[in-house]
């Protein structure tokens, strides 16, 4: 797990470094914004997109193994399991919201 966790954020921080160099100085901004902000708008949004839905995933996965436990010994529990799931699901949703509130405003 801690191996995970290192290697994501030196992966972050790798891609933070990534949008310095994707433009040169002799690109010009016709629409008024420069460049490099809309690299770091993007960049962003992606990454409240990707952080949201690996977190989703890790959560979604916990619960589940939990629930499948529970109703191997008591099934009647598979209806109380799924408002969890579905809740660990909605973090998800949360950050495609986010990314999209990024993109536009």
């Amino acid at each position: 797990m801690k191996r995970t966790i290192v290697f994501v954020c030196l992966l972050v921080l790798a891609m933070m470094v990534v949008p310095q160099f994707a433009f040169g100085q002799e690109s010009s901004a016709a629409d008024g914004e420069s460049p490099p902000v809309s690299v770091w708008k993007y960049f962003a949004a992606a990454l409240a997109v990707g952080i949201s839905c690996i977190a989703g995933g890790m959560a979604v996965g916990r619960i589940g193994a939990a629930a499948m436990g529970a109703m191997s010994e008591n099934p009647e529990l598979s209806g109380k399991a799924l408002p969890y799931a579905g809740l660990a699901e909605g973090i998800c949703l949360w950050g495609f919201l986010v990314a999209l509130l990024i993109l536009i405003l």
